[in-house]
């Protein structure tokens, strides 16, 4: 059996409504897109954050989540440390005794996409059956990823990976074939005002994401 991974990606957003504190806009999308990953079927969910930013993580994961405490919380970080076994000698990097070992698959999302639908991560593992590395861009940007996904071990090709600035296009090049990467269906990230034109009312869940533009008079 197939063993998957999907791990949010807390990092430090790049925007925050001038209505809203930072703080609270941070934790409100993580803990959006965690809420999220506790839905979806067959597969572990983890997040990771920075070394500094554990106290995000402590404020929106789910009982027995796995934590990943980074130097640096990039793609490339987060997919090294889900393609090898956990330390024992360093138990603060990881909460998880089990984290790490054992993924046939990992995905990595961004933070900052509270109303992301779980298909739309499924649509990100499913190339992983034949192919070693899949993308999902930012809808209705140039540039940015929602997500990638890669088949472990990683390729050895797998480029440094920046979900604000890669473009799909960029990836492709650094595969030995093009085929080698599959670019699957996007989705909108809150990276500025225009995006929150693209959050839908009608969508379920993104409730404290929601909540929290509803109480600032952002969203009626």
């Amino acid at each position: 059996m197939v063993r998957r991974l999907v791990v949010a990606l807390l990092a430090p957003v790049s925007w925050t409504p001038p209505e809203i504190d930072p703080t609270e806009w941070r934790t409100a999308l993580a803990e959006d897109v965690v809420d999220l990953l506790a839905t979806l079927n067959e597969v572990e969910t983890a997040v990771a954050v920075a070394e500094t930013d554990r106290w995000l993580a402590d404020a929106v994961v789910w009982p027995g989540t796995t934590v990943y405490q980074l130097p640096r919380p990039t793609v490339a970080a987060v997919l090294a440390s889900c393609g090898r076994t956990a330390q024992p000698s360093r138990p603060a990097s990881v909460n998880h005794a089990g984290a790490g070992h054992g993924y046939d698959q990992v995905a990595v999302v961004a933070g900052d996409a509270p109303d992301l639908p779980g298909l739309t991560i499924g649509k990100l593992l499913r190339p992983l059956t034949t192919r070693p590395m899949a993308v999902a861009p930012v809808a209705g940007a140039d540039t940015g990823l929602l997500g990638a996904a890669a088949r472990l071990p990683l390729p050895e090709w797998l480029p440094a990976l920046d979900l604000d600035r890669a473009v799909p296009a960029a990836v492709r090049a650094a595969a030995p074939h093009p085929g080698d990467l599959a670019i699957t269906a996007g989705w909108h990230r809150l990276r500025g005002p225009a995006d929150l034109a693209r959050l839908d009312p009608a969508l379920a869940g993104w409730d404290a994401t929601r909540a929290l533009l509803a109480a600032a008079g952002i969203l009626r």
